[in-house]
């Protein structure tokens, strides 16, 4: 039995949780980690014959990690059984057997089998974006120009002891895109989520929530807000979407109610909203679809009869704004929209923002609901570009190329460093390469996972992180950046 217990334990090593401790509560595991417990599960079973289906493995994975999560996929493999896995990281591609690329784009534009066969079919195929990202005729550069990073302007903590943290002191500056970097377990979510932002949204908002252990923090005043954007849904009803999220919808609706039939018929804005009596329609309440329980099974939507799923009754689909009423609005892609309110500042400026984030196939009133993670916190990000800036916020992103491909952290990209430019912060914990190397400062927490962990092994540029020894990160950044 002994035997049995030594090789499930190198089992979750080999999968990357050898960091967790034994009585950790499977509710306080992130969903890459429960994933890779199975996963080291099935390994040690022993079966044959069985097909695998795993939805990006990788996440949470630092790049030390992903290459024994990789052996143990191929262990699987060659077992005699099949492994497909739904996945963005370039190593897993590159290790593949048979790689299916779906496109040639996102949302009602996807959808077709753009290239399918082995690594090199891929990279030969001119259609497939995934092809040319591996062969690099498409690329994220490296910024020839960092900024420069200030440690005397920035945010000071002293002594964070939290979970694995040993007691360490941090300086985040002020003004830059800054990356917090380490191994799987290494203690980067508990210093920034668990310490700092709990730690500034006391102090800058009075929450009630409590913060890691930490000494003090110092330079609060040099912030007026802490943003975290994550993937979490914009809403949990079909009601909410891009547009209202936005604030964008308020904007149309106005323009709507200052039509001249509108207004002949003494219509006001929330007449055009499906969230209040009025010009809804009363069958689905505004919701364009019916809902059918169906006890033992997932509840089934069905399209409302009366409205046909627009939203609205027949009075207010009657208002009419170059041809179009609110409800084709609605179903607009976001690019279509931009040109259509081209003559309103103050439309075409927020769904610009939508459009900037790499959300131009998206339709105004999708629902919250149909979202993928990367497409709700894009949202988020929009709606942020689209506020007034005072150049005085903190964002911070725990690991945002979750589930995005190369191009989508491109655009990613473009809008963070474009909130940094204005003078904010942005503070990011990531494992991808194609982030880490962009950042302007970077502080690597290790050296290893768990118990070992919770120090900072090296701060700096990523070609100062490079140069040490000690920091895992800086291994693998020296092949990205050397290609450059």
């Amino acid at each position: 039995i002994l035997k049995e217990i030594i090789e499930r334990l190198s089992f979750m090593v080999d999968v990357g949780i050898g960091y967790l401790t034994l009585d950790r509560s499977s509710a306080t595991l992130a969903g890459g980690e429960l994933q890779r417990i199975r996963l080291a599960t099935q390994v040690g079973s022993g079966l044959v014959g069985v097909c695998y289906v795993l939805d990006e493995p990788t996440i949470g994975l630092h790049q030390k990690d992903n290459e024994k999560l990789i052996r143990t996929l191929l262990r699987l493999r060659d077992l005699g059984n099949s492994v497909i896995v739904v996945e963005h990281d370039e190593a897993t591609i590159r290790r593949a057997d048979f790689i299916l690329d779906l496109g040639p784009g996102a949302g009602d534009r996807g959808g077709e089998i753009v290239a399918q066969g082995s690594l090199a079919d891929i990279l030969a195929c001119e259609q497939s974006l995934t092809g040319q990202y591996l062969n690099r005729k498409l690329e994220i550069e490296t910024p020839p120009k960092r900024r420069p990073a200030d440690l005397k302007n920035a945010i000071e903590l002293y002594g964070a002891c939290e979970n694995n943290l040993k007691a360490i002191d941090v300086r985040i500056p002020l003004g830059t895109l800054c990356c917090v970097t380490g191994v799987s377990g290494s203690g980067k979510s508990t210093l920034v989520v668990e310490v700092l932002r709990k730690a500034l949204a006391r102090q800058l908002y009075g929450s009630k929530e409590k913060p890691g252990a930490c000494d003090r923090i110092a330079g609060v005043h040099r912030i007026d807000k802490v943003i975290e954007i994550d993937q979490s849904p914009i809403g949990r009803t079909p009601r909410s979407n891009a547009a209202t999220y936005t604030n964008v919808f308020n904007q149309i609706r106005s323009l709507y109610a200052q039509t001249r039939e509108a207004r002949i018929r003494g219509y006001d804005a929330s007449r055009f909203s499906f969230n209040v009596k009025g010009g809804r329609c009363e069958a689905c309440e505004g919701q364009g679809t019916k809902k059918i329980e169906m006890h033992f099974l997932p509840d089934l939507f069905v399209t409302c009869e009366q409205c046909k799923g627009t939203r609205y009754n027949r009075e207010t689909l009657e208002i009419k704004y170059r041809g179009k009423n609110i409800a084709d609005v609605l179903n607009m892609r976001v690019e279509e929209a931009h040109k259509f309110f081209e003559n309103f500042p103050h439309i075409k400026r927020l769904l610009g923002t939508l459009h900037d984030v790499g959300l131009g196939y998206l339709a105004l009133g999708q629902s919250s609901t149909t979202l993928s993670g990367g497409e709700a916190q894009r949202i988020k990000l929009s709606a942020e570009l689209g506020k007034q800036q005072t150049g005085r916020t903190l964002y911070i992103l725990d690991e945002p190329t979750t589930g995005l491909h190369f191009a989508d952290i491109s655009n990613l990209l473009r809008v963070l460093n474009r909130l940094t430019d204005l003078g904010n912060t942005v503070l990011v914990i990531e494992h991808n390469l194609d982030v880490i190397k962009t950042a302007d400062h970077i502080i690597d927490l290790g050296p290893e996972g768990g118990e070992a962990g919770g120090e900072v092994v090296a701060t700096g540029t990523p070609e100062q992180v490079t140069q040490n020894e000690r920091s895992h990160t800086g291994r693998y950044l020296r092949s990205v950046l050397r290609t450059h």
